[in-house]
């Protein structure tokens, strides 16, 4: 989980710990999400504790409330994300990294498919985290996009947000007899995205 927040979406998390400390809660939170997404967000806080070896009050304590513990988990999950994005740029080549974050979207989006209906769910407990989430994937997406503009490996002019809306339309489940592989179908919407690349040296030129 980040250190640093800029949204009150992770108000509940503590914002300076012990370093085993922070270790409890980072698998406390893990914990969470797996149980969230086996049982639903009303599993009951006794079986995460003890699926997570830390006593009940332990939880209460950092998270008083169900929706709090909800929040801190999307969240940690948002940030690994993202933080995941930018040590690709740090790493790869352009077209590279943006293809790997791509394909790390996907899994966060497939894997945590059973509770995105709280991003959606008008609940006032999670009103907060649609903005999270595009506050902080957002910018990287940018990033990542710029760069492989930049360098001729996708096209021009598509926006942080169409990206992250078209790769999560296509993670979605479709009501077909023999459904294809999300990400067979990314796959092809990231060819779309080469399309009509412009070689660096115009690039720079349009600019």
């Amino acid at each position: 989980m980040s250190s640093k927040t800029t949204t009150k979406a992770r108000e509940s998390a503590p914002r300076s710990v012990r370093a085993d400390a922070q270790r409890n809660i980072d698998t406390l939170l893990r914990t969470a999400l797996a149980v969230f997404e086996s049982s639903g967000i009303d599993a009951p806080v006794r079986e995460i504790a003890q699926k997570a070896g830390v006593g009940i009050g332990t939880i209460y304590r950092h998270f008083p409330q169900r929706s709090d513990l909800v929040v801190a988990a999307l969240c940690s999950e948002v940030d690994a994300c993202a933080d995941e994005g930018v040590e690709l740029a740090a790493t790869l080549g352009a077209g590279e990294a943006l293809a790997g974050w791509i394909d790390t979207y996907v899994g966060f989006v497939t894997r945590r498919r059973g509770l995105a209906a709280a991003l959606n769910s008008g609940d006032p407990a999670f009103k907060a985290l649609p903005s999270y989430f595009l506050e902080r994937l957002r910018p990287v997406v940018q990033s990542l996009l710029d760069a492989a503009i930049a360098s001729g490996d996708i096209r021009r002019g598509i926006q942080p947000d169409e990206l992250l809306c078209a790769v999560a339309a296509l993670c979605a489940p479709l009501e077909c007899p023999d459904p294809p592989d999300a990400r067979r179908l990314v796959a092809l919407f990231v060819d779309g995205l080469r399309y009509g690349a412009v070689p660096p040296a115009l690039n720079s030129r349009l600019k």
